[in-house]
């Protein structure tokens, strides 16, 4: 009977718990929804003025830093994954997608099919709504996503704008192990044939070790990088396909994993918060191509924890902290199965977010000498904020 007696009562519990879950997460979906439209709305206007939004730290940026947001985004994953009744799924992820633009005619599989919110999230999309740009001399977008930040690094320390006013350094972002293929002025060539060496060098270490690099902010170095040395920065709204690919055809290496906080990654958010992308939790995937250089990393954010790698199912981000300093040195894992890495093709899956977040690219394409302009350059063909879907070009180049 006590058996019995339970039984009942966990069914109860389990039949009031999936309708106030639903509940739960609809209110914040609403929360995120509202200020998501004044947000948008108060930048719109900003641009329509001219006006460029300048970095300026608030109290709410301060009193973020003291919130939970790792337990947070935790609980969020678990409202996530609560799987909902068949009879519901449709109306859950129509109301989803009427708050956040998604396009629900892409998914793969019928809305019925979807056990929970995190399922939808990282949905596969029908065969050929992606095609893939087929041009051999184009870096594709790995992500849909809008154009934030993207140019050419030239400066010694290697800085990457956040907003204007403020800069975090490359270096920072990938890892003081990072091959960031850096230079000091005249010695380019010596640097240049280093490179490969200390590359080569890396990848017979260890499969697991741990790197001594903080993930915190590094002192501006006085090296420059490489001339032909690139970056992009794009941001996936909640509404976004979540799914991570590859840019272009490339030998992946070592992947890094950054246990950082776990910031919003909105627009308020980049304007007051010093290093935002640097401070979050973050994996960064590191490599070669046919032009040299590739780095991929996927940061994380606010209820956007979960960062999936399809070539490394076994890596689990957002973890209950063993420590309480908020440095940690970051896990690394060096892929060196027979010394070649992981060979990835443009446009294979690589990843996922649990949500939406935030992509960055730093590569290295082809560039002429300093005193002639040759049309093999590497050229973008992205404005910043401009929308863009994952196989579109972000940049070309020709064969010399």
């Amino acid at each position: 009977m006590r058996k019995k007696d339970s039984s009942i009562i966990s069914e109860k519990c389990n039949s009031f718990f999936v309708p106030g879950a639903t509940v739960g997460t609809v209110l914040m979906l609403g929360a995120l929804h509202a200020r998501r439209l004044y947000d948008d709305k108060k930048i719109e206007e900003a641009r329509e003025k001219g006006i460029e939004l300048e970095f300026h730290p608030d109290v709410k940026a301060t009193f973020l830093s003291f919130l939970p947001l790792r337990t947070i985004s935790r609980f969020w994953g678990f409202l996530t994954s609560v799987e909902y009744p068949i009879w519901l799924r449709p109306h859950v992820y129509k109301a989803w997608a009427r708050a956040f633009d998604s396009n629900l005619e892409e998914a793969a599989l019928p809305l019925e099919e979807y056990a929970s919110l995190r399922h939808f999230f990282v949905r596969t999309l029908k065969e050929g709504c992606r095609p893939i740009d087929s041009d051999p001399c184009c870096l594709i977008s790995p992500v849909d996503g809008t154009v934030l930040r993207f140019g050419e690094l030239k400066e010694a320390g290697v800085m990457i704008e956040q907003v204007k006013g403020f800069s975090y350094s490359v270096s920072s972002l990938l890892g003081a192990k990072s091959f960031l293929p850096m230079t000091a002025g005249e010695n380019i060539q010596q640097e240049s044939g280093g490179e490969d060496k200390s590359m080569g060098d890396e990848t017979q270490k260890s499969w697991w070790r741990v790197s001594l690099a903080s993930p915190k902010v590094r002192g501006i170095s006085p090296e420059s990088p490489m001339k032909g040395l690139f970056y992009c920065v794009i941001y996936l709204k909640p509404g976004d396909y979540h799914r991570i690919h590859s840019p272009v055809d490339w030998n992946v290496l070592v992947r890094r994993h950054f246990s950082g906080r776990l910031y919003p990654l909105n627009e308020r958010s980049m304007r007051t918060i010093r290093n935002l992308y640097v401070e979050n939790e973050r994996v960064v995937l590191e490599g070669q191509w046919q032009e040299g250089y590739m780095a991929m990393a996927a940061i994380g954010a606010t209820n956007i924890g979960s960062i999936e790698l399809f070539v490394e199912p076994t890596l689990h981000t957002n973890r209950p902290r063993k420590k309480l300093l908020h440095s940690e040195p970051p896990e690394e894992r060096a892929y060196e199965p027979e010394g070649n890495g992981i060979m990835l093709k443009k446009g294979d899956e690589v990843g996922a977010f649990n949500m939406g977040s935030t992509v960055v690219l730093v590569f290295q394409a082809p560039v002429s000498s300093a005193n002639e302009r040759m049309p093999s350059d590497f050229k973008f063909c992205i404005e910043r904020g401009d929308r863009i879907r994952m196989g579109e070009a972000l940049g070309r180049w020709h064969d010399a």
